[in-house]
């Protein structure tokens, strides 16, 4: 198995002056960053080689570890491409670096969950994301009464990347926008998305249709896949939460 991290994502005003650096990445998190934590929790997982997405600063503060580096573009959308054809012909799993509470045990978990698909997605159920991330920032989503965390962790296959990366930019850049999401999937979907029938079954549904192999939500993952920082009060808060006892 191996392992794909995308670490080119920039921030700037308060947030990157709060950090230190523009680079979301390279946050200080403790006595590591964002992406130590990341690459921690991918090699303790069974993963025998992992690629980093990342910029000049990314390059040089990764300096002579034993990770390959792909060289980011200003275009977050490049880099999930840039990302899916990281390892040709082998399985991997995908992780942001963004995710200050993802450990090995719930990567090492997703990617077992996984082995039956093509491509998965992280899902954590919104009351254990509430009870371990209490007065978060918001990051749970509700479908068809159902309500979930969405992940930033997935595991594909090498033949589900071909079709995937047709979809990829256009679901990245609608991952956190249900309405724009609903969009994505044509008039049905939609009507089903505005009268709150849209489920997570009808999206696995489509997936499967329209890239023609088998897709899974994973419900029930470990809710540290789903925390992800996004804004200054994401991490202020991520911080604030590491640092009390749970």
């Amino acid at each position: 198995m191996r392992a794909v991290i995308t670490a080119g994502g920039l921030v700037d005003g308060a947030f990157a002056e709060a950090i230190g650096t523009r680079v979301k990445a390279l946050a200080p998190f403790g006595a590591r960053t964002l992406l130590d934590i990341a690459l921690d929790a991918a090699s303790g997982a069974g993963i025998d080689g992992i690629a980093v997405v990342g910029g000049t600063e990314v390059r040089g503060y990764l300096g002579e570890r034993d990770v390959r580096i792909i060289d980011a573009d200003p275009d977050g959308g490049t880099n999930v491409l840039r990302a899916l054809h990281a390892w040709p012909s082998e399985r991997f799993v995908y992780l942001t670096s963004d995710m200050p509470f993802v450990t090995t045990g719930g990567v090492r978990d997703l990617i077992a969950r996984s082995a039956e698909f093509a491509l998965t997605m992280a899902l954590a159920d919104a009351d254990a994301y509430e009870a371990r991330f209490p007065s978060a920032p918001a990051h749970s989503v509700t479908l068809g009464g159902e309500r979930v965390a969405n992940g930033n962790a997935f595991v594909l296959a090498p033949w589900a990347v071909g079709a995937a990366q047709a979809l990829a930019t256009k679901f990245f850049d609608a991952r956190k926008n249900l309405p724009k999401l609903a969009l994505l999937l044509g008039p049905m979907m939609c009507l089903r998305f505005v009268s709150k029938r849209l489920t997570i079954a009808d999206l696995e549904d489509y997936g499967r249709r329209r890239l023609g192999f088998a897709v899974s939500a994973l419900r029930g993952c470990d809710p540290g896949l789903c925390y992800d920082i996004d804004t200054l009060a994401d991490y202020e808060y991520a911080r604030a939460h590491a640092e009390t006892p749970s």
